[in-house]
């Protein structure tokens, strides 16, 4: 299981919020960049990055930040939001982003998922975000009908890379992932399903580990607060 350290952007700056909440956001860096690198140098893998103001606006916003990142470290890292058109996918692709998270437009143009994950194997993923099983989308802002499940099922054969699955009622509330859903989206499909939301201790990971089908956690407040040692936390995915 990969672990993947969370820097979400905000007007520059590295923060965390608290549901997806843009107005409970706490600002964890100034500089991330060297956030960025203080993760790689801890060992980390892979890193999750998300444009906040991006997903808001549907266009990048935070692009100054990420390519900042992108330089400054050699591992790959993925991106998701405000990436809803092929112009913008190729951009943070040509940039040397490993891959981009697609979540709005996996609702509302499915067609276009499937042409970026032909186009660029292995470097398209789909952000799944719910509330109560529900997609969430235009950063988390709207909420539509359809089922988490239903949504992953669409894409099964599309070649997406993985599947990025948020409860946003556990996001950034310190209590713990949905590990029974996360766990029953990963059984329902066969495409890599990585977890986001709440994972705030070891015993998180190593619940979603023990599941044997969750591919990997994202981590983000926990590993800012240090409720999570991160080299510890890099032990237990690794086995």
């Amino acid at each position: 299981m990969i672990l993947y350290p969370a820097i979400d952007l905000k007007d520059g700056q590295a923060v965390r919020l608290l549901r997806g909440e843009m107005e409970a956001a706490t600002v964890f860096n100034d500089d991330p960049a060297a956030q960025a690198r203080s993760f790689v140098e801890a060992g980390c893998e892979w890193l999750h990055l998300v444009d906040l103001n991006g997903a808001f606006a549907g266009r990048p916003v935070n692009g100054e930040a990420v390519e900042a990142i992108l330089q400054a470290i050699d591992v790959p890292t993925q991106l998701g939001g405000g990436i809803r058109d092929m112009a913008t996918i190729e951009g943070w692709l040509g940039r040397g982003l490993g891959r981009v998270i697609l979540g709005t437009v996996a609702v509302e143009d499915p067609d276009l998922v499937r042409e970026a994950a032909r186009t660029f194997p292995g470097q398209v993923a789909v952000g799944i975000d719910a509330r109560g099983g529900k997609v969430a989308t235009r950063g988390w802002a709207e909420e539509t009908d359809v089922e988490a499940t239903d949504l992953a099922r669409r894409f099964e054969d599309a070649g997406v890379a993985a599947l990025i699955y948020t409860d946003i009622d556990r996001d950034g509330a310190m209590g713990g992932p949905n590990v029974p859903a996360t766990e029953a989206l990963a059984r329902a499909v066969s495409i890599p399903v990585i977890a986001s939301g709440g994972v705030s201790s070891l015993d998180d990971l190593r619940a979603l580990k023990a599941t044997g089908v969750v591919a990997g956690a994202i981590s983000g407040r926990a590993l800012y607060d240090g409720a999570i040692d991160l080299g510890a936390a890099l032990d237990v995915c690794r086995g």
